[in-house]
């Protein structure tokens, strides 16, 4: 099995190598056009990164997006154990709800992700995804010792696709909030804060397991979505990257309009329907 995923891993590190540019030919949005029609000087990363860390909104969100991902990463590490503990011999099964989540997360991913292009609705999206992701873990933490598997079927797969589907959606928000900074940095603090509650979820709620039980462990990351879903609240949606998109837009039509009022005083000034002389 580690032979196949090493493989694996070395095939899409060749392709990357092969396939991926560094940048497209073309802008992919005006807001990236603007940033690349700037001066170009020596890039900070200590720099870039100080300066998120003063954005209140990123902050913010950076913690919201720890405590949602890193509630799922301990999810995911630990539901062998609590699916065995109430459905003894059922190895098979709790490998079946794990590739359930992960199913059902791709189709969230990809859900939310076509619903925030459409719609633009970054900050409502967020914390409607949030706050489901909290109802799905309320709905797991008080079905799993019901008896019925299926329903832990149902439950966990409606917790993996609201969970996984966040993370796009933090992605991109994180991008609007911080532009024109860059935007691996602005992932790349998300990762490490998402890490880090990962590893601080998983022992406690394993610890909380071994001395409570698997609805006290469950009730721990509850209480901790709950006040993510209250914090993502006070995000404000400083959509910077739409603005940035938006004041290009204008530009553009006012110097479009500017060139047609030329025109128009150069066709008065110089009629076309002038009487020749005889």
């Amino acid at each position: 099995m580690f032979f196949i995923t090493a493989g694996v891993a070395s095939a899409l590190f060749i392709l990357v190598i092969i396939v991926f540019k560094e940048k497209p030919p073309n802008p992919p949005s005006r807001a990236q056009a603007l940033i690349q029609s700037r001066p170009t000087v020596e890039y900070s990363y200590v720099k870039s990164i100080l300066r998120l860390l003063c954005n209140a909104n990123f902050l913010l969100l950076m913690v919201t997006y720890g405590l949602n991902v890193g509630c799922f990463y301990a999810l995911s590490t630990l539901l062998n154990r609590m699916v065995i503990h109430h459905y003894p011999g059922e190895e098979v099964n709790a490998g079946r709800i794990g590739l359930t989540i992960i199913l059902s997360g791709m189709a969230g991913a990809l859900i939310s992700g076509i619903w925030l292009d459409k719609t633009k609705t970054y900050k409502q999206t967020t914390l409607a995804v949030y706050i489901m992701s909290l109802v799905g873990m309320i709905v797991y933490t008080f079905t799993l010792s019901l008896g019925h598997l299926w329903v832990v079927f149902v439950t966990a797969g409606f917790l993996g696709f609201f969970m996984t589907g966040y993370l796009p959606l933090g992605f991109e928000f994180a991008v609007e909030l911080t532009y024109p900074e860059s935007e691996g940095t602005s992932s790349g603090l998300l990762n490490v804060s998402a890490q880090i509650f990962g590893i601080v979820f998983t022992i406690s709620q394993g610890q909380i397991m071994d001395r409570f039980g698997t609805k006290e462990g469950n009730l721990l990351l509850c209480s901790v979505l709950f006040l993510g879903t209250v914090m993502t609240a006070f995000i404000k949606a400083d959509l910077r990257r739409q603005q940035a998109n938006l004041e290009n837009e204008q530009t553009r039509l006012q110097g479009n309009n500017q060139i047609m009022d030329y025109g128009t005083v150069a066709c008065k000034s110089n009629p076309i329907n002038a009487t020749p002389a005889h």
